[in-house]
Protein backbone atom coordinates (compact mmCIF):
# COMPACT_ATOMS: atom_id res chain seq x y z
CA UNK A 1 0.00 0.00 0.00
CA UNK A 2 1.26 3.47 -0.88
CA UNK A 3 1.99 5.83 1.98
CA UNK A 4 1.27 9.50 1.32
CA UNK A 5 2.86 11.99 3.69
CA UNK A 6 1.26 15.40 3.78
CA UNK A 7 0.55 18.50 5.80
CA UNK A 8 -2.70 20.22 6.60
CA UNK A 9 -2.37 22.79 3.82
CA UNK A 10 -0.07 21.18 1.30
CA UNK A 11 0.01 19.84 -2.22
CA UNK A 12 -0.41 16.37 -0.74
CA UNK A 13 -4.14 16.91 -1.23
CA UNK A 14 -3.50 17.02 -4.99
CA UNK A 15 -1.83 13.62 -4.79
CA UNK A 16 -4.67 12.36 -2.62
CA UNK A 17 -7.16 13.54 -5.27
CA UNK A 18 -5.40 11.51 -7.96
CA UNK A 19 -5.10 8.45 -5.72
CA UNK A 20 -8.87 8.67 -5.18
CA UNK A 21 -9.46 9.07 -8.95
CA UNK A 22 -7.56 5.90 -9.77
CA UNK A 23 -9.02 4.01 -6.79
CA UNK A 24 -5.62 3.13 -5.39
CA UNK A 25 -5.36 2.08 -1.76
CA UNK A 26 -3.15 4.38 0.26
CA UNK A 27 -2.40 5.41 3.80
CA UNK A 28 -2.39 9.15 4.49
CA UNK A 29 0.15 10.16 7.12
CA UNK A 30 -0.35 13.66 8.44
CA UNK A 31 2.91 15.43 9.22
CA UNK A 32 2.54 18.14 11.86
CA UNK A 33 4.45 20.98 10.25
CA UNK A 34 3.83 23.30 13.23
CA UNK A 35 5.60 20.78 15.46
CA UNK A 36 8.40 20.55 12.86
CA UNK A 37 7.91 16.82 12.22
CA UNK A 38 9.04 17.47 8.64
CA UNK A 39 12.48 18.44 9.95
CA UNK A 40 13.02 15.34 12.07
CA UNK A 41 15.65 12.80 10.91
CA UNK A 42 13.07 10.10 10.15
CA UNK A 43 11.18 12.37 7.75
CA UNK A 44 14.37 13.83 6.26
CA UNK A 45 15.27 10.28 5.21
CA UNK A 46 12.14 10.37 3.03
CA UNK A 47 12.73 13.89 1.72
CA UNK A 48 16.00 15.63 2.53
CA UNK A 49 14.32 18.94 1.63
CA UNK A 50 11.93 18.51 4.55
CA UNK A 51 8.81 19.15 2.50
CA UNK A 52 5.58 17.34 1.71
CA UNK A 53 4.15 15.57 -0.20
CA UNK A 54 6.16 12.40 -0.19
CA UNK A 55 5.03 8.95 -1.25
CA UNK A 56 6.50 5.61 -0.32
CA UNK A 57 5.60 2.76 -2.63
CA UNK A 58 7.29 -0.36 -1.29
CA UNK A 59 10.96 0.59 -1.09
CA UNK A 60 10.57 3.49 -3.53
CA UNK A 61 10.42 7.04 -2.15
CA UNK A 62 9.45 10.09 -4.19
CA UNK A 63 8.82 13.74 -3.41
CA UNK A 64 7.61 16.77 -5.41
CA UNK A 65 3.94 16.71 -6.33
CA UNK A 66 4.46 16.85 -10.10
CA UNK A 67 6.91 13.95 -10.07
CA UNK A 68 4.55 11.96 -7.85
CA UNK A 69 1.59 12.57 -10.17
CA UNK A 70 3.60 11.41 -13.18
CA UNK A 71 4.86 8.33 -11.38
CA UNK A 72 1.36 7.34 -10.28
CA UNK A 73 -0.09 8.01 -13.74
CA UNK A 74 2.54 5.88 -15.41
CA UNK A 75 2.56 3.03 -12.92
CA UNK A 76 -1.10 2.86 -11.90
CA UNK A 77 -3.19 5.30 -13.94
CA UNK A 78 -3.30 3.38 -17.22
CA UNK A 79 -3.23 6.62 -19.20
CA UNK A 80 0.33 6.69 -20.49
CA UNK A 81 1.05 4.39 -23.41
CA UNK A 82 3.57 6.35 -25.47
CA UNK A 83 6.44 8.77 -24.95
CA UNK A 84 4.33 11.44 -26.63
CA UNK A 85 1.44 10.97 -24.15
CA UNK A 86 3.89 11.09 -21.26
CA UNK A 87 5.48 14.24 -22.65
CA UNK A 88 2.13 16.02 -23.00
CA UNK A 89 1.22 15.12 -19.42
CA UNK A 90 4.68 16.28 -18.28
CA UNK A 91 4.10 19.56 -20.09
CA UNK A 92 0.80 20.26 -18.32
CA UNK A 93 1.95 19.14 -14.88
CA UNK A 94 5.09 21.28 -15.13
CA UNK A 95 2.96 24.17 -16.41
CA UNK A 96 0.62 23.79 -13.46
CA UNK A 97 3.30 23.56 -10.78
CA UNK A 98 5.48 26.29 -12.19
CA UNK A 99 3.92 28.72 -14.65
CA UNK A 100 0.31 28.62 -13.45
CA UNK A 101 1.07 28.45 -9.72
CA UNK A 102 3.61 31.27 -9.75
CA UNK A 103 1.49 33.32 -12.12
CA UNK A 104 -1.65 33.13 -9.99
CA UNK A 105 -0.46 32.60 -6.42
CA UNK A 106 2.37 35.13 -6.24
CA UNK A 107 0.50 38.36 -5.82
CA UNK A 108 3.17 40.49 -7.53
CA UNK A 109 2.74 38.39 -10.70
CA UNK A 110 -1.02 37.90 -10.66
CA UNK A 111 -2.37 40.90 -12.56
CA UNK A 112 0.20 40.60 -15.37
CA UNK A 113 0.09 36.81 -15.63
CA UNK A 114 -3.68 36.29 -15.41
CA UNK A 115 -4.21 38.08 -18.72
CA UNK A 116 -1.58 35.84 -20.34
CA UNK A 117 -2.51 32.49 -18.79
CA UNK A 118 -6.28 32.51 -18.53
CA UNK A 119 -7.36 33.34 -22.12
CA UNK A 120 -5.63 30.28 -23.64
CA UNK A 121 -7.12 28.08 -20.90
CA UNK A 122 -10.53 29.65 -21.49
CA UNK A 123 -10.22 28.74 -25.17
CA UNK A 124 -9.23 25.15 -24.37
CA UNK A 125 -12.16 24.69 -21.98
CA UNK A 126 -14.53 26.39 -24.38
CA UNK A 127 -13.80 23.63 -26.90
CA UNK A 128 -13.03 20.66 -24.61
CA UNK A 129 -14.57 19.14 -21.51
CA UNK A 130 -11.13 18.45 -20.10
CA UNK A 131 -7.62 19.74 -20.65
CA UNK A 132 -6.69 17.17 -23.29
CA UNK A 133 -10.09 16.67 -24.88
CA UNK A 134 -13.03 14.64 -23.66
CA UNK A 135 -11.18 12.37 -21.22
CA UNK A 136 -10.17 13.27 -17.67
CA UNK A 137 -6.42 12.77 -17.07
CA UNK A 138 -3.78 13.42 -14.44
CA UNK A 139 -3.20 16.75 -16.21
CA UNK A 140 -6.68 17.77 -15.05
CA UNK A 141 -5.70 16.95 -11.48
CA UNK A 142 -2.65 19.21 -11.75
CA UNK A 143 -4.25 22.14 -13.56
CA UNK A 144 -7.70 21.64 -12.06
CA UNK A 145 -6.33 21.76 -8.52
CA UNK A 146 -4.51 25.04 -9.14
CA UNK A 147 -7.59 26.57 -10.72
CA UNK A 148 -9.81 25.30 -7.90
CA UNK A 149 -7.41 26.78 -5.34
CA UNK A 150 -7.88 30.19 -6.99
CA UNK A 151 -11.45 29.99 -5.72
CA UNK A 152 -10.84 28.20 -2.42
CA UNK A 153 -7.83 30.22 -1.25
CA UNK A 154 -7.73 33.41 -3.29
CA UNK A 155 -11.39 33.99 -4.17
CA UNK A 156 -10.30 35.36 -7.55
CA UNK A 157 -12.98 36.86 -9.76
CA UNK A 158 -13.08 34.65 -12.84
CA UNK A 159 -16.42 35.94 -14.14
CA UNK A 160 -14.72 36.95 -17.42
CA UNK A 161 -13.79 33.29 -17.91
CA UNK A 162 -17.04 31.27 -17.96
CA UNK A 163 -15.45 28.15 -19.48
CA UNK A 164 -12.78 28.09 -16.77
CA UNK A 165 -15.46 28.64 -14.13
CA UNK A 166 -17.47 25.75 -15.57
CA UNK A 167 -14.33 23.57 -15.61
CA UNK A 168 -13.57 24.40 -11.96
CA UNK A 169 -17.14 23.53 -11.02
CA UNK A 170 -16.87 20.24 -12.89
CA UNK A 171 -13.57 19.40 -11.14
CA UNK A 172 -14.80 20.29 -7.64
CA UNK A 173 -17.92 18.15 -8.08
CA UNK A 174 -15.94 15.00 -8.84
CA UNK A 175 -16.32 12.50 -5.98
CA UNK A 176 -12.53 12.02 -5.75
CA UNK A 177 -12.03 15.79 -5.43
CA UNK A 178 -14.69 15.97 -2.71
CA UNK A 179 -12.98 13.08 -0.85
CA UNK A 180 -9.62 14.88 -0.88
CA UNK A 181 -9.25 18.61 -1.49
CA UNK A 182 -12.94 19.18 -0.83
CA UNK A 183 -12.57 17.87 2.73
CA UNK A 184 -9.88 20.40 3.65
Amino acid sequence: MIKLYGGTRSRASIIQWYLEEINLDYEYILIDMAEKEHLQPAFLELNPMGKVPVIVDGDFKLWESGAILLYLAEKYGQEIHTLEQKSILNQWILFSNSTLATGLFIEANREREMEKLLPPLENIFHHNSFLLGEKFTVADVAVGSMLAYTQILLKLDLSNYPAITNYINKMTQRPAFMNSIGKR
